[in-house]
């Protein structure tokens, strides 16, 4: 290379700038050391060298660890191989990332490098690396109190290798993706070809994934080769993926190129598929040929003998060949044989065929007998059986099934059913043995089912389930034990028996009864703790009685106990647990039912079952929320027991409220409104007092507008009413006398008001407003009125109104009783206000129920 002076003056100018910039960044408030700007020391420090790979073109980070905090930080500053002026700095001083100032040579790494104090540790991040970036570099970290401290970094640039070249036998290069098409048997030689790369590539063939040769060798300079020989290729072969593969590194994927294998493929197969029904003479039928497995699809001729046949149509799909023979035979066509061809082109020498022999033939005759030894009305358990199918078919038939109730049997020995020919051997048959019979023959023309035969095998009587069954009754508690049986025929009689720890007695037949020999009810009443045991059951039928009885145990039960201490668990907006105590079961197993009901109206809306504890978990609580909310509905919980006698009481399940009702916390008064509640209570409460205010207004003004003098009541009613303890009696004289009022005390301190026009008595009493006070009519010895009465109505007098005025009043209060006002008429009328008073007084009853 020559070297010119211009090349020399650019490289004494980049040493000046690169000198300059670093005395530039390195200037700060503190004076700088000599180290700092100058030259690079020698340090006696002996620093250990890290490896790191980086792909050319792509990037990398040299880490540079800062063990000290960003403040005790004044420089990093970046050295390659043995050179004493850096070739990057990252200058701390500002004391703020914002504001950090950094410099990259322009000849070196330009922009492609920058310090990332962010990454942990911090690195140099390069881009885009060069080969000629390969090279050891040095990190040196320069503290304001600590000491330099310095990482030292082998940089080795991987090239990568050209993309690999695949040539053939004979050195030319395969173009596209197919590699052939080749034939059945020929062999693959084939080689790969790398160029360049460094380190050097690895040049390796795979085969469908799989690694099949990795020895290369080097051809000259930077060219590597591998070739590959694959003999014998099969049908198997077809669509294989050959890859030649070349690397150098694990940092980049490697550089490939594959092809796919295509062979041509003989057929493998040829059927003829034969018509559905019998051949006759000079009817047209159509016979179809199908081929598979050729490569590409093969060609089918039709040959009658040695005669081809011309009248076909070919379909191609996928890989299968389908040809139609539309074929009239003859009645010189019987015996002689249809042939079909198959075979591929481009494999010489090489085809397929089928023949089919012509004949007239018909689907299999089937008849089902029972053996003939054997009477169908007298087989029992434990019996041999026997049946013979008789077949008659052309082509003779190549199959025959037997079927029991539609299920084919096989073959078993074990199971004691053994097929012979064309015979069935049932060995010991059972119960289970009986139901419907047929065979199958099948032939070249379809299958034939036979005639269904009916076995029947009579049983001893045998209990419908195998459990014990457990019954629940209280003392003197009738119940019905219901004992269930299978048998055939059915059973004639049955029989009870009452078994305890201390004895066993046979049970009357008065006390049970037989319904279709299947089922007996025993009619059971438990009267003492000696009545609880085991009862056995037992039919009895014209084979036998039954062996195994049907057993029941009799436990003293009742309804279960309710369950308790029903707590909400986990409970959140979506869902909540509910925990229960569980209480005495009532001698019964027990399950235990949640239900969510409507507080409106008290119907179930939703249950759920445990048959283990009382434990639910609810869960979309949102969903059934709202959709209670839309139905302006709340539905509350409990939680039930039940067993076989019943259920328990329910056991509500307390703060548990789904719907539109909101939830009272346990700080909240139960008895709070809504405001707009409040504000309705009030306004009604406020017409009342009006309403209220303006009948006594009314009252009170007709009343003062009532003559002073008046005709006596029609009834001729006199009043004696009598103050304090005395009595107040109306005593009836004539028509034309007027009131007698007789006043006995005239001590009371009450002051008592009479509205004959209302017919109301308002009165006070200070001692005690429980009492109802005496009412003193206007007499003239009373010192607050010097006036008798008058009456405006002579058709009615004024006691009859006021013994009125009770009664109403007595009927519309609810906290009063209407047998205590006494019942009046226009007639007669004697009111006793003392005896009124005293009763009153006695059930301390408010005045406002009078």
């Amino acid at each position: 290379m020559k070297i010119t002076s211009s090349r020399i003056a650019r490289f004494v100018l980049y040493q000046i700038a690169v000198l300059g910039a670093y005395v530039v960044l390195a200037h700060g408030k503190h004076p700088p050391e000599k180290e700092r700007h100058g030259t690079e020391p020698e340090s006696n420090t002996k620093v250990r060298t890290l490896d790191i790979e980086a792909v050319e073109g792509r990037s990398v980070s040299l880490p540079c660890p800062l063990s000290a905090p960003l403040d005790d930080v004044n420089m990093v500053l970046w050295f390659r191989d043995n050179a004493g002026i850096p070739l990057y700095s990252f200058d701390f001083r500002s004391k703020s990332l914002s504001h950090v100032r950094h410099w990259s040579a322009p000849e070196v790494f330009g922009s492609r490098a920058m310090f990332n104090v962010k990454s942990s540790p911090a690195s140099l991040d390069i881009k885009d690396i060069k080969r000629h970036d390969q090279g050891v570099y040095r990190c040196r970290i320069d503290f304001r109190t600590s000491q330099t401290q310095s990482f030292r970094h082998n940089l080795s640039v991987i090239i990568l290798p050209e993309h690999p070249i695949v040539l053939d036998r004979w050195g030319r290069q395969l173009n596209g993706t197919i590699l052939g098409p080749k034939q059945e048997g020929d062999d693959i030689m084939i080689s790969c070809r790398v160029v360049g790369g460094r380190p050097q590539p690895e040049v390796r063939w795979l085969v469908n994934g799989l690694l099949v040769d990795d020895q290369y060798e080097q051809n000259s300079g930077d060219v590597i080769e591998n070739r590959l020989m694959w003999p014998a290729i099969q049908r198997t072969d077809l669509n294989s993926v050959f890859t030649c593969q070349a690397t150098n590194t694990l940092l980049a994927e490697p550089k490939e190129s594959s092809y796919v294998l295509d062979i041509y493929l003989k057929p493998l197969d040829v059927k003829i598929k034969e018509p559905s029904g019998p051949l006759v003479a000079d009817r047209r039928y159509e016979m179809t040929c199908v081929s598979t497995g050729s490569r590409p699809n093969a060609i089918i001729t039709w040959y009658k003998g040695k005669r081809p046949l011309r009248r076909t149509r070919d379909d191609v799909l996928n890989n299968t060949t389908r040809s139609e023979l539309i074929f009239v035979p003859s009645t010189e066509d019987d015996g002689k044989s249809i042939t079909c061809r198959a075979e591929n082109p481009n494999v010489n020498g090489l085809f397929l065929e089928t023949s089919l022999k012509l004949d007239v033939v018909y689907p299999p005759m089937v008849n089902l007998r029972l053996g003939s030894t054997l009477s169908a009305d007298d087989i029992k358990e434990g019996d041999d059986v026997y049946f013979e199918c008789h077949v008659q078919a052309n082509p003779p038939w190549r199959k025959l099934l037997w079927l029991h109730d539609g299920v084919y049997l096989a073959h078993n020995t074990t199971a004691r059913v053994i097929r012979s020919n064309q015979s069935l051997v049932l060995q010991k048959v059972t119960r289970f043995s009986a139901g419907n019979y047929a065979c199958s023959a099948i032939n070249q023309e379809g299958e034939t089912v036979s005639n269904q035969l009916p076995l029947r095998v009579k049983y001893t009587p045998i209990c419908a389930t195998d459990k014990i069954l457990i019954v629940g009754a209280g003392k003197d508690e009738n119940v019905e034990i219901v004992c269930d049986i299978h048998a055939d025929p059915p059973a004639r009689t049955f029989r009870w028996k009452f078994n305890n720890s201390g004895e066993t007695l046979d049970v009357g037949s008065a006390r049970y009864s037989s319904i279709n020999g299947t089922r007996s009810v025993l009619h059971y009443t438990p009267v003492t703790d000696q009545d609880f045991g085991t009862l056995s059951c037992w039919g009895i039928s014209e084979i036998g009685p039954q062996a195994q009885p049907c057993m029941f145990q009799v436990v003293l039960a009742g309804f279960p106990s309710a369950v308790s201490n029903c707590t909400l668990y986990n409970q959140t907006q979506m869902s909540t647990e509910i925990q229960c105590i569980a209480g005495y079961d009532g001698g019964l197993p027990q399950v235990f039912v949640l239900e969510l009901y409507s507080q409106r109206t008290g119907r179930t809306r939703l249950n759920f079952t445990n048959s283990e504890e009382p434990y639910f978990i609810l869960d979309s609580l949102d969903t059934l929320s709202s959709l209670m909310t839309a139905e302006n509905e709340t539905l509350a919980a409990r939680v039930f027991a039940v067993n076989q006698k019943g259920r328990s009481q329910g056991a509500a399940v307390p703060k548990l409220q789904i719907g539109n009702r909101v939830k009272q916390t346990e700080h909240q008064n139960p008895l709070q409104m809504s405001p707009v509640l409040i504000g309705a209570v009030i306004t009604v409460i406020i017409i009342c007092v009006a309403i209220i205010l303006r009948i006594c207004y009314v009252v009170c003004v007709r009343s003062r507008r009532t003559p002073k003098t008046s005709q006596p009541p029609s009834s001729g009613a006199n009043f004696v009413f009598s103050g304090g303890g005395g009595a107040a009696k109306l005593e009836k004289g004539g028509g034309s006398q007027k009131p007698r009022w007789q006043h006995t005390d005239v001590k009371s301190k009450a002051s008592s008001t009479m509205d004959t026009s209302a017919g109301t008595i308002m009165s006070e009493d200070e001692k005690d407003p429980d009492v109802i006070p005496q009412y003193v009519a206007d007499h003239p010895h009373n010192q607050y009125h010097h006036h008798q009465p008058t009456f405006e109505q002579p058709t009615q007098g004024w006691a009859q109104q006021s013994v009125n005025v009770l009664k109403s009043e007595t009927l519309m209060n609810g906290d009063c009783r209407a047998s205590q006002v006494p019942s009046g008429a226009t007639g007669d009328l004697d009111i006793n206000i003392t005896a009124i008073r005293d009763r009153l007084m006695t059930t301390r009853v408010p005045e406002s129920c009078v």
